[in-house]
């Protein structure tokens, strides 16, 4: 029994941290673009000019 005076505000601190920084996410906007990672994800920027892929028009 005495493990609950341990384990009951270890529990409540861990869910009060995890509040934090939740709601520090929100204030620092890290959920405004949900749409914009999935387009940075296939974006090809990343590689050299000559191994990106290139556009064939003949093969549409």
């Amino acid at each position: 029994m005495n493990i609950l005076l341990i384990l009951i505000p270890a529990a409540l601190l861990l869910g009060l941290v995890g509040l934090a920084a939740f709601l520090w996410s929100l204030r620092t906007g890290q959920y405004e673009d949900l749409e914009g990672a999935k387009w940075r994800v296939l974006s090809d920027d990343d590689l050299p000019e000559d191994e990106r892929p290139r556009h064939d028009p003949d093969r549409d």
